[in-house]
């Protein structure tokens, strides 16, 4: 049976991402963000959703592009840290001994531990209530070397042990249970 609740945000889990932003060594910033998503493949799109009062937020609107980097079991507590701390008093990378490298096209920067980085330049803005929501296009991807298959090709971000984020909590992923299609695949 299932019991009334209150109106919410109940979908979950969601990836855990450190999204950086600034366009200069003084004033980058970490924000760890959980509303997150992609929004399209082609062109690849994505969105983060920032409350206004967050430092970042000033950081993005006034550059419009970040970088959504994918974290880590070995990240959570940076992860954590840098959702609980503000840009204005604490320099992120330094307290959390993260080190910062170029983006291929944007000014913010990557975070080297992070085994993928998303580049992403800002086309439109929605405010949406207690948040604004960047709605952005895809323009890089920076992925860790010993991440990729040599003989596919194929990114495996399960090696990384990806962090996620469910109501408050950070979690590890499971087991897999099947790949895209296992449930219509013909048997051999």
């Amino acid at each position: 049976m299932k019991l009334p609740f209150k109106p919410g945000t109940l979908i979950y889990p969601l990836p855990a991402v450190m999204v950086t932003c600034g366009d200069s060594e003084e004033n980058y910033n970490i924000i760890t963000i959980g509303w997150t998503g992609t929004i399209c493949s082609d062109p690849p799109m994505c969105y983060i959703s920032v409350r206004k009062e967050r430092h970042s937020h000033e950081l993005i609107m006034k550059n419009k592009e970040f970088v959504i980097n994918l974290t880590t079991e070995e990240l959570a507590a940076a992860t954590d840290w840098c959702g609980v701390r503000s840009g204005r008093d604490y320099n992120k990378f330094k307290q959390m001994h993260l080190h910062p490298e170029p983006a291929q096209i944007v000014k913010a920067p990557l975070i080297k531990e992070s085994p993928l980085s998303i580049e992403c330049k800002v086309v439109e803005v929605k405010e949406l209530g207690s948040h604004d929501m960047f709605i952005a296009e895809v323009v890089a991807v920076n992925a860790e070397e010993s991440l990729i298959d040599k003989g596919t090709g194929a990114f495996q971000l399960n090696h990384a042990r990806p962090l996620a984020y469910s109501h408050g909590k950070y979690y590890g992923l499971g087991e897999k249970i099947g790949g895209f299609g296992f449930s219509v695949k013909k048997k051999k």
